[in-house]
């Protein structure tokens, strides 16, 4: 029950228009192949009147034969005409669903208009610039803090520092644990190659031990 007084939305209504327009095009269509037929008989009429002599019946039967034909004419102009009503129909459902859209658009727009404050927003924005400020202060504070730590306890790492110079020096890698002393690299300062060939292993071993290195 509920179905029968369901109001017919646009969708509804340009199907039913469509409905009726494909059945008059079947109609029409119908009423041309009938003329057709008919034509054609009294083509054949026409012919055997002509035969016979009888001009009278063959003007008889040409009179009829251009109604017909002007008939089928017009069911070329009224089939041609549906068509044009059922274009029109589609445009006009489809206009009305872009003014749908349009509306539901402008009514979604406003409501996040009426729930966005422009005051507030700009109150969020520039406070969390200057609360971003701030937290950039206090990083750039606790990275010099830690500098100066690093700076005054870097014993360590300056001896590090050191090693890896005299490793560097003398031409020996290390990786995990201490390596055989290679030969100096290729390419490397004549001066250089001269000094790591006539240092001596247990002298790299005295050095690496001074420096705290096992």
């Amino acid at each position: 029950m509920a179905s029968l007084f369901k109001k017919k939305t646009v969708d509804d209504v340009i199907k039913e228009q469509n409905r009726e327009l494909r059945g008059t095009q079947r109609s029409i269509a119908r009423d041309r192949a009938a003329l057709e037929k008919q034509e054609k008989q009294l083509e054949l009429e026409i012919k055997k009147m002509a035969k016979t002599g009888n001009k009278e019946a063959c003007k008889m039967l040409a009179k009829q034969l251009v109604q017909v034909r002007k008939q089928k004419n017009r069911t070329y102009a009224v089939s041609s005409k549906v068509t044009s009503m059922s274009t029109q129909a589609k445009v006009m459902g489809s206009q009305v669903k872009m003014a749908g859209a349009m509306s539901t658009t402008a009514k979604t727009m406003q409501t996040v208009n009426k729930k966005m404050d422009p005051q507030k927003t700009l109150q969020t924005m520039q406070n969390f610039q200057k609360e971003n400020m701030k937290m950039e202060k206090t990083e750039k504070k606790v990275n010099d803090t830690l500098d100066e730590i690093f700076e005054d306890s870097g014993d360590e790492e300056e001896s590090q520092g050191i090693v890896n110079q005299v490793l560097d020096e003398i031409g020996i890698e290390i990786s995990g644990k201490m390596a055989n002393a290679p030969s100096a690299a290729k390419g490397l300062p004549s001066a250089s190659t001269s000094k790591a060939s006539t240092i001596s292993d247990e002298e790299i071993e005295r050095q690496l031990r001074a420096l705290g290195v096992d």
